[in-house]
């Protein structure tokens, strides 16, 4: 058991500083658009699918919230949540268009989806993407292994260098907390 545990720490720790060295002026970088973003009065809607839903989640709740630092409440959605939208949608346009119809519903120039997959491949999250580029948002990339097609569609793509879920889905989250403690401190009241 204990030889387990020292491995999936020396795995996260191992992860952990390859993203700091690779991913640190992106993550300031995405930061910045989504601070702006706000600024503006506009709003960051999340995707994600499955461990990738709960965090889009997740981060909305830190941003409409807070992180840490008291401010005003600020405008974020996660568009994973509701169980009727999503199974309407699945069920009459099909499981690809999920997003991409709230993207089209929800969605203004100069808002800021976020979109998170470990392989930046899913189908849905790609087709909500494409759209919010079309509408004028600015679009970034939570993903892992070679970025797939996140790389080419979003103004920054967030790619944790590794191959095993478990470690991108550790990473992407603690990537998400550290965008939401830049926001809070863009906003603080203190």
């Amino acid at each position: 058991m204990n030889s387990i545990i020292e491995s999936e720490f020396n795995d996260h720790i191992k992860i952990a500083k390859a993203t700091k060295e690779i991913l640190t002026n992106s993550i300031d970088s995405a930061s910045k658009i989504c601070i702006n973003c706000l600024k503006s009065g506009n709003k960051i809607l999340f995707i994600g699918n499955g461990g990738s839903a709960a965090d889009a989640q997740h981060l909305a709740a830190e941003i409409v919230g807070r992180y840490k630092e008291e401010r005003k409440g600020l405008a974020a959605i996660a568009l994973t949540t509701d169980t009727s939208i999503l199974t309407a949608i699945g069920n009459d346009f099909g499981y690809s268009q999920i997003f991409k119809r709230q993207v089209e519903a929800l969605a203004n120039e100069g808002d800021v989806l976020i979109g998170i997959s470990t392989g930046g491949n899913s189908k849905n999250i790609v087709n909500a993407i494409n759209l919010a580029n079309e509408i004028g948002c600015k679009t970034i990339g939570f993903s892992g292994k070679d970025g797939g097609e996140f790389t080419s569609l979003c103004v920054v793509n967030l790619v944790v260098p590794s191959f095993e879920t478990a470690r991108i889905q550790e990473m992407h989250l603690f990537i998400g907390h550290t965008l939401c403690n830049l926001i809070d401190q863009a906003f603080s009241t203190n």
